[in-house]
C-alpha cells in the first residue's frame, strides 16, 4: 500500500536539489556544439579530398614543344588537336592562349616570357572522362607529336590526401577529448551530489536500500540532464552548420548550384552527417548513464 501511495517520480534522495539543473546541461550542451562542429569538420575534409581527387586525377596537361613544327602534312599542335578531339577518353580539351602561358611563366621568366627569344611550348588543358584514360592518352599523344609531355596530378593528390587524412585525425582527437571532458565532468557533478546528499544516502543505505536502486537514481536525473543539455546544444549547432555548410560548400561538388529553394537548405549537409549528429544526444546520455553509475557505486563501495 504505501508503494503504491508514493508518487511515480519520487524524489527520494532530493537530488532536484542536490544536482544543479543549469550548469550540467550548459556544459554538455557546449560540449555538443563542440563535437557537432567537429564531426561536421571531418566529414567535409573527407568531402574535400574525394572532390580535389576526381578533379585533380581527371585533369592532366599536355605540353607540346616546338608547336609549329610540321609533322607530315600539319604542323604537331594540329596533329595533338586531332587526336584529343578523336580519343572518346578526352571529355574537354583546350589550348591556353600565348597570355595564359605567359602569366604561368612570369614568376620564373619575369614579366615578358616572349621578350627572351624563347620557343614557347603549347600547352593543352585536357578533362578526361575516367582518371584511368591517362596511359592512353600519353601513348597518342607521344604517337602524334614525339617529345610532348603529359602532366599528371600525382604528387599533389598524394599531398591533398595526406592533408584530408591529417585533418580527419585532428578531428578524431577533438572528439575523444570532448568525451574525456564530457566524462570528468558527469564524474565531478555525481560527486558533488552524493556529497551534497551524503547523510541521506547513508541513511537509507543502512535501511537496506540497495547500491543499485541508490545508482539508478543518481544515473536517472544526470542522464536526463545531460540529455537535455545535449539536445540544446545540437539544436543551436544545426543553424551554424548550415549557415558555414552554405557559405564554404564542402559537401557538394564544385560545379554543384547553391541550394535555391529554402526547403533545399538541409541537403548541403549528407545524410551520414545528419546520422551522426541525431547520435551525439544518445552518446551523451549513455556516456552520463555509465559514468553516474560507475561514480555513484565506486562511491558507494566505500561506505563503511
Amino acid at each position: 500500500m504505501a508503494r503504491s501511495l508514493r508518487p511515480r517520480r519520487s524524489d527520494d534522495l532530493g537530488l532536484r536539489r542536490a544536482l544543479s539543473d543549469r550548469l550540467l546541461p550548459a556544459l554538455v550542451g557546449a560540449m555538443i556544439f563542440l563535437a557537432a562542429l567537429t564531426l561536421a569538420g571531418a566529414e567535409a575534409a573527407s568531402a574535400l579530398a574525394q572532390h580535389w581527387h576526381s578533379g585533380a586525377a581527371s585533369m592532366v596537361m599536355v605540353q607540346v614543344p616546338r608547336p609549329e613544327a610540321h609533322t607530315g602534312t600539319q604542323t604537331r599542335a594540329a596533329a595533338v588537336t586531332a587526336v584529343l578531339s578523336s580519343m572518346p577518353s578526352v571529355a574537354t580539351a583546350r589550348r591556353l592562349p600565348a597570355d595564359e602561358i605567359a602569366a604561368l611563366l612570369r614568376p620564373w621568366l619575369g614579366e615578358d616570357p616572349s621578350s627572351l627569344s624563347l620557343p614557347l611550348p603549347a600547352v593543352f588543358e585536357v578533362t578526361l572522362a575516367a582518371p584511368a584514360a591517362t596511359a592512353a592518352l600519353d601513348a597518342a599523344v607521344t604517337q602524334a607529336a614525339p617529345g610532348s609531355m603529359v602532366e599528371r596530378n600525382g604528387a599533389w593528390l598524394t599531398r591533398l590526401a595526406d592533408l584530408a587524412r591529417s585533418l580527419q585525425a585532428c578531428a578524431a582527437l577533438a572528439l575523444l577529448v570532448v568525451v574525456f571532458v564530457a566524462t570528468s565532468v558527469v564524474a565531478v557533478a555525481t560527486r558533488a551530489g552524493l556529497a551534497a546528499r551524503r547523510d541521506s544516502i547513508e541513511i537509507v543505505h543502512s535501511l537496506g536500500a540497495s547500491d543499485t536502486l541508490i545508482a539508478r537514481q543518481f544515473a536517472g536525473r544526470i542522464t536526463a540532464l545531460v540529455l537535455s543539455g545535449a539536445v540544446v546544444g545540437l539544436v543551436v549547432s544545426i543553424p551554424v552548420l548550415l549557415s558555414l555548410a552554405t557559405l564554404s560548400a564542402p559537401f557538394q561538388p564544385p560545379a554543384a548550384a547553391a541550394p535555391a529553394a529554402p526547403g533545399a537548405l538541409l541537403g548541403v549537409l549528407p545524410p551520414l552527417l545528419w546520422v551522426a549528429l541525431a547520435g551525439l544526444p544518445v552518446a551523451a546520455a549513455v556516456i552520463g548513464w555509465v559514468t553516474a553509475q560507475a561514480t555513484v557505486r565506486g562511491w558507494l563501495a566505500r561506505l563503511p
